[in-house]
């Protein structure tokens, strides 16, 4: 059994609202969400930055760490994003161990020596914090190795799109009916105890247990990066809520964010439009 989540119809999100936690008023600094992104490549730097930018609305404190050459362009690029600190390689387990979620993949290389170097990274990190909360994302999909995923005593969140997921556990669901994705992800989901959201045009959400299939949005998302602005959103609320709930509320701020955006801009919006945008929709949907 599933349940079904619509951006036309409001009421189908409050169950999944109704426990999201608003900082409190007398909370400090870092009490509201500290997230570490861990991704970028020479060729797909913007991927960290639409991650990096779209979290520093979300979360009270954002780091992120990339290539050498990554983390220059992200030092270069401050006039644009003053929102968080750059971290070099040196630091990455000491903000793994203190941050509450460690979103891992977006924009790394799926091939090449970075890829390589990446692929080593991930093992590294996975098998020295397998009790933190893990996102993992776009690359660190499709260059790991799905037998680490047996390591993990939390349960980590994985953001795959369809061939992502063929990659990693096999399964070919682009020929599959609605019906038959949704059986495999959630039989996927339980078998290798994590959470999973996979992109098939509308997500299906998983951990094994309970399965939601959010529907909404329109063609403005097919536009590259919209997929790191989504897995920045889930490991912001993966903070502070738990996996299923943060999945199917970032599925559904992303989509209901592209219903509004349509309907002053039509497709034609791209994904700073996205992201400057995604709190006002969150302040709509919350009341």
């Amino acid at each position: 059994m599933y349940s079904l989540v619509n951006t036309k119809d409001i009421d189908s999100i409050k169950p999944f609202l109704a426990e999201f936690q608003l900082p409190k008023m007398n909370s400090h600094k870092g009490q509201n969400g500290k997230l570490f992104i861990i991704g970028g490549s020479s060729l797909f730097h913007s991927a960290l930055v639409w991650a990096a930018e779209t979290a520093s609305y979300f979360a009270d404190m954002v780091h992120a760490s990339s290539t050498p050459d990554n983390n220059e362009i992200l030092l270069s690029l401050k006039k644009k994003w003053q929102n968080g600190i750059v971290v070099p390689a040196s630091d990455r387990e000491h903000y793994v161990r203190e941050d509450d979620v460690t979103l891992i993949g977006t924009g790394m290389m799926r091939e090449g020596q970075e890829s390589q170097e990446g692929k080593a990274l991930i093992k590294h990190l996975f098998t020295m914090f397998p009790d933190k909360k893990w996102v993992i994302d776009a690359g660190a999909l499709q260059i790991m190795n799905k037998e680490w995923l047996k390591k993990f005593k939390t349960k980590p969140l994985l953001t795959p799109h369809q061939k992502e997921f063929q990659t990693l556990f096999g399964d070919d669901l682009l020929s599959l009916s609605r019906e038959e994705k949704i059986q495999i992800v959630t039989k996927t989901a339980k078998k290798h105890r994590v959470i999973l959201l996979v992109k098939c045009g509308y997500d299906i959400v998983s951990d094994g247990e309970q399965t939601v299939i959010i529907d909404g949005g329109n063609a403005g998302l097919t536009k590259g990066g919209t997929g790191d602005i989504l897995s920045s959103l889930v490991s912001c609320f993966y903070t502070k809520h738990e996996g299923v709930q943060s999945a199917v509320l970032s599925s559904f701020l992303l989509k209901k964010t592209a219903d509004e955006l349509f309907k002053v801009k039509k497709y034609w919006f791209n994904n700073s439009d996205i992201i400057s945008s995604l709190p006002k929709t969150l302040t709509l949907l919350l009341g």
